[in-house]
């Protein structure tokens, strides 16, 4: 029963909107409406401005770090915030309250990875930023990053529980990015 509170509970966390929140109640804008027609922080900075994208991203952020919490909290194991926040990520990409259309996850599992692995988060996080002020392309540096977050995790010999989430939120981000991949080919995706 604990095991079900802690994935729904996360599930719920992860699926508050909050660039869709934020953008209506203080920008009176439907981030859905606009860009790439995306919740996200990206979509949030390109269509609200710098603060607005930074204030989604905390947020989101948050989200993932709250399910870790709260699978610490109820069962206190490894695997419960794994679960915590794997599910964050899930409720973030596919909210129950969009119709299951949400984001793309980087944000929530960089929570999600800052609370369970911070050294790890810290050398992603600088592999992001690098590539992106090279390309000026979000998606380079997102997609790089979930792709060697896994692979950290291994040479860094962390938990399983914690490498299974890395690898299981490298696949879901870099699934969620394959139209950023088809415009990237194609010489038409968006820089910020």
């Amino acid at each position: 029963m604990d095991v079900i509170l802690v994935a729904l509970g996360a599930y719920l966390i992860g699926s508050i909107p909050t660039g869709l929140i934020l953008g209506k109640l203080i920008w009176k804008k439907d981030l859905r409406q606009y860009g790439s027609h995306n919740i996200g922080a990206t979509n949030a900075w390109r269509t609200l401005g710098r603060k607005a994208g930074f204030l989604v991203f905390l947020l989101d952020l948050i989200k993932g770090q709250l399910g870790v919490l709260l699978g610490g909290c109820v069962l206190c194991t490894p695997g419960a915030m794994v679960l915590g926040g794997f599910f964050a990520v899930v409720g973030h990409m596919f909210p129950l309250f969009l119709g299951f259309k949400g984001g793309k996850g980087v944000a929530t599992g960089l929570g999600v990875l800052a609370a369970l692995m911070p050294k790890i988060t810290a050398i992603v996080f600088i592999v992001w930023l690098v590539l992106f002020l090279l390309t000026r392309y979000v998606s380079v540096g997102s997609i790089v990053a979930a792709v060697l977050t896994p692979i950290l995790a291994a040479l860094f010999k962390q938990p399983a529980e914690f490498f299974a989430f890395a690898l299981a939120a490298a696949v879901m981000i870099v699934w969620r990015h394959r139209e950023n991949i088809l415009r990237l080919k194609a010489g038409r995706e968006n820089k910020v």
